[in-house]
């Protein structure tokens, strides 16, 4: 790699990428809405083109690459997806990973114009996080019709973003759907907070890293199934952020992943 670019520099990238980026969005979203009328599945193939188009603007523009590890951990027919959260980039990044699957969101953002009637159009599965057991049970009927059907459902455990770093916050919901699905969870572990950091409209260059573990089987009691599958996720994400921080000109350390390695070895 090259010398690291300066803050002149950088903040001019970001500026153009994310320009670009919501420039591509909102051009889309006009554009190709009709297509959303057709029946069944195939406007989806609109939003995986979409995201292939960003990952390109996010390579050529802000110089962060792409590395997928562990697709042969990838199971075939329906399963579950629980993937770390860092950043909004892996809500549109792991989309070409999985061309079949449906998205676990929360419901306000069936509110977006055009966005949400889009998402609902795909039958993307909202959820009511103030609303309890009841929109947990509406949740899993909704995703195992869609595993039932051979497809994927991708789930945020913790349900926000968190800092790289940051201590574990995973939601009873990863649980409840795991334990009525009936079928195999495959964790994912990534660094994408380095180099798109919440709240902050830099973008770092680099190289973001999303690792697919080997699934967990089905039938473990609750208890068994949420250590595991935190202990496997934090574990990796830890070890990939750790690994960029080591490379050359490497993104700033976050605070968060500071103060948890100066508390002991992870």
């Amino acid at each position: 790699m090259g010398p690291r670019p300066s803050i002149l520099m950088l903040r001019i990238r970001s500026v153009l990428f994310v320009v670009a980026f919501y420039a591509v969005l909102i051009g889309y979203l006009l554009t190709t809405w009709p297509f959303f009328l057709i029946p069944g599945r195939a406007p989806w193939r609109i939003v995986i083109s979409w995201a292939q188009v960003s990952l390109f603007l996010q390579r050529w523009i802000a110089g962060t690459r792409v590395e997928f590890r562990g697709r042969e951990n990838i199971p075939d027919g329906g399963f579950l997806i629980a993937a770390k959260h860092q950043s909004m980039w892996e809500t549109f990044a792991l989309i070409p990973c999985f061309p079949e699957a449906d998205f676990i969101l929360k419901k306000e953002l069936l509110a977006i114009p055009v966005f949400g009637w889009c998402a609902a159009r795909m039958g993307m599965i909202p959820v009511d996080r103030n609303g309890g057991r009841k929109a947990l049970v509406a949740m899993c009927k909704d995703a195992k019709k869609v595993v039932d059907d051979g497809r994927q459902v991708v789930l945020f455990p913790e349900g926000t973003r968190r800092p790289p770093g940051a201590p574990p916050d995973y939601k009873v919901g990863i649980v409840f759907l795991y334990d009525k699905l009936g079928q195999p969870c495959l964790p994912v572990a990534l660094n994408s907070g380095l180099f798109w950091p919440r709240r902050s409209w830099v973008r770092r260059p680099g190289t973001i890293v999303v690792e697919f573990l080997p699934p967990i089987e089905p039938g473990l009691d609750r208890s068994t199934f949420m250590s595991r599958l935190e202990n496997e996720i934090e574990t990796a994400s830890d070890r990939l952020i750790a690994e960029a921080l080591a490379a050359p000109n490497p993104p700033p350390v976050p605070e968060s992943f500071a103060r948890r390695t100066a508390a002991g070895p992870l």
